[in-house]
Formats: C-alpha cells, structure tokens, sequence
C-alpha cells in the first residue's frame, strides 16, 4: 500500500529529479557466457557513476508477477498499480491523442502473423513499419459491428488503437492476444456480467479483421488487448506537488504520462531529440521522465547481441543528462525483458540512484549482480519517487 501521507508531507521545491527509464532495463545471463545483457556490455558512464550511487532491485507489482509496461512505469512515478489498475488502451489512445469519453472503451492492437492453421507465428508481424500498417487501419476502419461503433486508429508500427463507442460498454473482458506464438488467437470472454456484450463485440470485430486481411502478408491477422475505460488517478501536483513532465517518443508511455497529470513534451523519434528537448525545457519543470525504448524490443525479439548493443547506447547518452546537473537522478526500469525469455519476465529490476544526500555504496558496476548488493536492497519500485523527494529535499517531517 502507498504512503497515504504523502501529500501533507509533500512541498514544492526548485530542486529537479530526473527518472531516465530503460525499458525492459534487467536481463538473465546468456547459457553460454553465464553473464546477463548488462554484464555483457560495455557501460563505463553508467559503471562510473554506480560507484558514486546507491543501488538496489525494484519489484515492479508484486514478487514473481511479471508486469506489462503499464504497471511497470506507473510504479515508477509513485503509484501502487494494484491500486490503480490502468489496462493498455486508454495509454494507447491518449498516447496519440484519441480522447476516450466516458461510456468509451479503447482497446490496444497488434497486426500480427497466422499460419494455415490460425496459429499466431508472429505477434507483431515483424514489427509491420507504420507505412504499411496505416492504410491496414483504414482498412479495418471499414468493419461494422452489432451494438456499437468502432474506430481504428494507427499508433505506431505495427500497434494501432480501437475505440468502440456504444451503451453499456465495459472494459471487464479478456482479450484475444496469447502471449506467445505457437497457438491460436483466443476468444474475448466476460470476467463480470457487465462486460458480456464487449466481449461479443470484440469477437465480431477479431473475426472481421481477420476477412479483411486474409491473403495478406505478413499482416493477415489482429490481435487485440487492454480493453479500457478512462481511469481516475490523482495527478503527481496532486499527490506530490511535483511539476512533472515527460519526454517520450512511444505514444503508449506518453499515454500514462498524461494519466498522472505530467505535461507530455512534444519531441523526436530519437533519444538524441529527447534529451535536446530535456536540456530546452530545463528550466520549466522540478520532475522529468525521459524514456527509452530499445532494450525492451531488442528482449522481446530474443536477441541477446543487440540488448547489448542498445544498452551501450543508451549508456552514451548519461553524460548529457549529467550536465545539467540534476539534484537527484534515477536510472530504472519498468520491468525485465530477458533475451533469453524473448518476453517480460518477474525478475527484479536493476536501480541507481544518484544524488548529493542519497550517500554511495561504492560498489563497481551497474547490473543485477552489483544492484543485488546495494543499500537499498530489493523494494517496490513504488518507493522510488519517495526516495528520490527525499533526496531532493520534497518532503518534510512526518508527525511531531
């Protein structure tokens, strides 16, 4: 459970914090070198300054729950996501910005791969580049359902975004995604009495989609998930008296930002353009989430060498964060995407925390191993903001 007290203890401050998020940051070690992706890479910047840090692992929900990227990045930014459940398509539609009404449910979809037998051999269909997903979209913007409309918007690659507007409309259903490759797409079922006509609705348009792409490839099938009303969250002013702002170039996590009341900031496709767009807008906000991509994709894809390759990137970019000398910095992520699990995984996730008055732990090295032997141990990644605004002089004394 959160610290309830949060918000008489919270004061606003010039102070800055900066939450630099490597998704799908934490790795396993490769059967044949016995040493995970950041292990494996070359990090002198982040290895440096892990020495000068203190460092821990974060559970993201709960022990041995693997999360998805919402939970995950919504325990970053304060908020227990058991308490605040929020599924994948409002992130999805706000990302892009879809506005969902009330009585509105948005869903997440893949463009995905079947062979003969309906049996998903790619759930991203090779990750369709948005040039050839978009006029899918306009395509499946053709389909007719019973009991209500629905319309199909592109987000990115081979990601799109459904809203199905309509009377009694409840985002209390499954979805038709398997998780994996190798079985078919599954049937949207009701987990509460309320959502028994979404859930036929979903299966009508799944079925319409896949007439619509038969014969084509890679993209002949729809997979379609994180059915989701318009959530009610408190915003990080509200609960933290932070002004927060988020630089993102995936319209998912641009979604959650705004979820929680952050100013999404408009900027490039390139972690180039996002820290240009860090270093512009500096001096306008105390609370900055900066986030990137390519360690999570690269895990997903199961392809160890190139986690490796992103993360020495991504290493590249801290001393532009540093420069600008921010009064506490975390490097974090949402999850652990192991290549070798090729998916999401429960493990905990690596954690650096770098400020005047969080101390150091002198330990060498930025990676699970190093991590598992800091200061702050493992702890819920909830607990991560709380930590940062201490160091950052954001909360006061609690009780006499």
């Amino acid at each position: 459970m959160s610290f309830i007290h949060v918000t008489e203890i919270a004061e606003s401050t010039p102070t800055k914090i900066v939450l630099l998020v490597a998704d799908g940051l934490g790795g396993l070690a490769h059967p044949e070198t016995g040493l995970s992706e950041l292990e494996t890479a070359r990090l002198p910047n982040l290895n440096a300054l892990a020495a000068k840090s203190v460092l821990g692992l974060t559970v993201p929900v709960h022990a041995g729950v693997t999360p998805g990227s919402g939970p995950g990045h919504l325990s970053l930014f304060g908020y227990d996501p058991l308490e605040y459940p929020i599924k994948r398509g409002i992130m999805e539609a706000l990302g892009v910005g879809i506005p969902v009404r009330a009585g509105e449910i948005a869903a997440r979809g893949n463009f995905c791969t079947v062979d003969g037998h309906g049996v998903v051999a790619d759930r991203r269909a090779g990750r369709l580049p948005s040039e050839q997903s978009e006029p899918l979209c306009a395509l499946l913007n053709k389909i007719t359902v019973s009991g209500a409309e629905v319309a199909v918007h592109p987000v990115k690659d081979h990601r799109f975004v459904a809203v199905f507007h309509g009377e009694g409309l409840s985002d209390e259903v499954t979805e038709t995604d398997p998780g994996k490759v190798g079985v078919a797409p599954v049937a949207v079922r009701a987990t509460a009495a309320a959502g028994e006509k979404m859930a036929r609705i979903a299966n009508e348009f799944a079925a319409k989609a896949k007439q619509a792409l038969a014969g084509r490839s890679p993209a002949n099938m729809v997979l379609v998930r994180g059915f989701s009303g318009a959530p009610t969250v408190p915003s990080m002013m509200e609960r933290f008296k932070l002004k927060p702002a988020a630089i993102a170039s995936y319209p998912m996590y641009r979604g959650l930002a705004q979820i929680v009341g952050m100013d999404v900031l408009r900027t490039g496709n390139t972690m180039d353009a996002e820290i240009e767009t860090l270093r512009e807008q500096w001096g306008k906000y105390d609370f900055f989430f900066v986030h990137y991509k390519h360690a999570d994709a690269a895990g997903e894809d199961g392809d160890f060498p190139k986690k490796v390759r992103v993360l020495e990137e991504f290493d590249s970019y801290l001393p532009k964060v540093l420069a600008l000398k921010p009064d506490v910095l975390m490097v974090a992520g949402d999850h652990s995407t192991p290549a070798v699990m090729g998916g999401h995984s429960w493990h905990p996730v690596p954690f650096l925390l770098h400020a005047r008055l969080a101390g150091a732990d002198g330990v060498a090295g930025f990676n699970e191993r190093t991590c598992a032997r800091g200061s702050l141990g493992r702890f819920p990644a909830k607990d991560s903001l709380m930590l940062a605004m201490a160091c950052a002089l954001k909360l006061v004394k609690y009780g006499a």
